[in-house]
């Protein structure tokens, strides 16, 4: 009977452990099919499974809730993005995190034009100087905490002079579901910082900045 019981529990853990297995490994095959499709500086976007995801959806009404830059590191292709702390990952590996493995991959429109290698380096330079600072659950604007798409936002503006998407205040976004009402409740109480400025995935993916290369 223990062993059965013991038997019982362990195999959840197996087959979610085999699960995430064959997720990874399906997507390396896609970051290798991808791979000469993709150029440094991309922009690229799925929808979180975090706790805080869906309130996200709901308030930007879009299924688009995380986002991160697209660089070459050692020959890797790796994802700088704003979690906790700002770091970077492999690409397969953020693409595992992501709701059915989707996702999708934006550019700046004149990419060819203003993307030179001197202002790649720059935009490289200006993401890695926010490496290791905390999440910002408080979609705060100043740079000591920093969250997925003010990052980009920011890193791109300083580095290119171009701003992606147009800044929001909170009070613009819908704050009307319970999911929503609920998640900002638990982040700011009774006292909404409805004037703060804001940047969401949703408002950045819908850029005219920027044009879909990979939609996976």
């Amino acid at each position: 009977m223990a062993l059965a019981l013991a038997g019982g529990l362990a195999y959840p853990r197996l087959k979610h452990r085999v699960s995430r297995f064959m997720q990874r490994q399906r997507a390396e095959g896609t970051v290798i099919v991808l791979a000469g499709k993709l150029r440094p500086g991309d922009l690229i976007f799925h929808t979180s499974q975090s706790a805080q995801s869906r309130a996200i959806q709901l308030a930007t009404h879009s299924p688009y809730s995380h986002c991160g830059l697209l660089f070459r590191q050692g020959g890797e292709w790796q994802v700088l993005e704003a979690v906790q702390p700002v770091g970077i990952t492999p690409l397969e590996k953020w693409i595992v995190r992501g709701q059915g493995g989707h996702f999708v991959v934006k550019r700046l429109r004149d990419a060819e034009q203003v993307l030179t290698p001197p202002t790649l380096r720059r935009l490289l330079r200006a993401g890695h100087r926010y490496r290791g600072r905390p999440y910002d659950l408080y979609f705060g604007w100043s740079d000591e905490r920093i969250y997925c798409s003010e990052l980009l936002w920011k890193v791109y503006q300083e580095a290119t002079g171009r701003q992606i998407g147009r800044l929001q205040q909170l009070r613009e976004f819908d704050l009307t579901h319970p999911a929503v009402q609920q998640k900002m409740r638990e982040r700011y109480g009774r006292k909404l910082p409805l004037d703060e400025p804001v940047i969401s995935p949703a408002r950045m993916f819908s850029s005219p900045e920027l044009v879909t290369v990979v939609q996976k």
